[in-house]
């Protein structure tokens, strides 16, 4: 199968990304996400109502500052042992992924003339708690469990897929594979404990160096850090040249264990100038990464304080 190509890093253009939008839609709106799944919002009109908005909001942000838009966000539980506890049919999750993605296009397309370009993106969660260990999935059974996902999202012609909060070297091997197999590019984002490690152990150098030698020719296009604060994974960047591997950072709103970020009951936003000026420094040193945006905690006025620095930094 043909394999679809994201765009190659090019000197002036950025992406930027939605930014905690499950957060957002429990705190700043009210609506209870079952597991954490935002998809099932599409058959509730209010919420709808509300989510366009989020995302009309991030699109202006996306266009003050001239950056391309990579629209994502709904499918994050989109798979088969989420859809299951959802009590959710294989058929009746194709047709949420097909939803997903067109709800993004619908929201997007008045923006079409507005920005350098809008790109769609299907969003996969690992099979597991992101914050907790799967010690039992191999590459093989996370191909086959991905695969799903991969098909619908190839279906309803996404142009990246982006696999979120993965902390195990072997799914993320595995979700590289049915990606390569479907045909569609991949990003492969880890997120860290307090330690400034994957929760299963080894370092962000160790992980993109294990996966990209695991999956040989079906490597991710590219690899991110999502769901944890600069504080935490700072220190794990370094000067090598397995850094350039690197394209996406989406961090935290605050510092904070992960699964109590997500029950407190109200949006924790921190700092967004603060915040803003931690990925400023992060986009100074390192100038090849180009797709930014937010995690947990951050909406549009976190995105514009990332988006106003990582564009500062450029231009020094």
């Amino acid at each position: 199968m043909a394999a679809v190509s994201f765009p190659a890093q090019k000197d002036g253009v950025l992406y930027l990304t939605e930014g905690g939008q499950e957060t957002e839609i429990m705190y700043k709106f009210g609506y209870d996400l079952p597991e954490f799944a935002m998809f099932t919002l599409l058959d509730n009109p209010q919420a709808v109502i509300a989510m366009k908005g989020m995302y009309a909001r991030y699109l202006d942000t996306a266009a003050r500052h001239g950056w391309v838009a990579l629209m994502g966000g709904l499918d994050y539980r989109a798979s088969p042992d989420w859809a299951r506890k959802l009590g959710i049919s294989r058929e009746g999750l194709a047709d949420f992924q097909m939803r997903s993605i067109g709800f993004l296009r619908d929201v997007a397309r008045p923006y079409a003339g507005q920005l350098p370009g809008i790109l769609y993106v299907g969003i996969v969660g690992p099979r597991g708690d992101a914050y907790s260990l799967n010690r039992t999935i191999t590459a093989d059974e996370a191909e086959d469990y991905h695969g799903e996902q991969m098909e619908g999202l190839r279906q309803a012609g996404v142009e990246l897929v982006s696999a979120l909060t993965f902390n195990s070297v072997a799914e993320a091997v595995g979700v590289a594979r049915a990606a390569s197999k479907a045909g569609l590019p991949l990003a492969v984002s880890f997120t860290f404990d307090t330690a400034g490690r994957l929760k299963s152990g080894p370092t962000l150098k160790q992980a993109i160096t294990a996966v990209d030698a695991e999956a040989g020719e079906a490597r991710p296009d590219f690899y991110g850090v999502n769901c944890s604060h600069p504080f935490e994974f700072g220190s794990a960047l370094d000067d090598g040249d397995w850094v350039r591997r690197i394209r996406s950072i989406r961090p935290n709103a605050v510092m904070m264990e992960k699964q109590a970020l997500c029950k407190l009951g109200h949006l924790e936003a921190g700092d967004p100038e603060a915040l803003g000026g931690l990925v400023g420094n992060i986009a100074r040193r390192y100038p090849h990464m180009d797709v930014w945006g937010g995690c947990c905690g951050a909406w549009e006025v976190h995105l514009h304080e990332i988006a106003q620095n990582v564009t500062a930094a450029r231009r020094t």
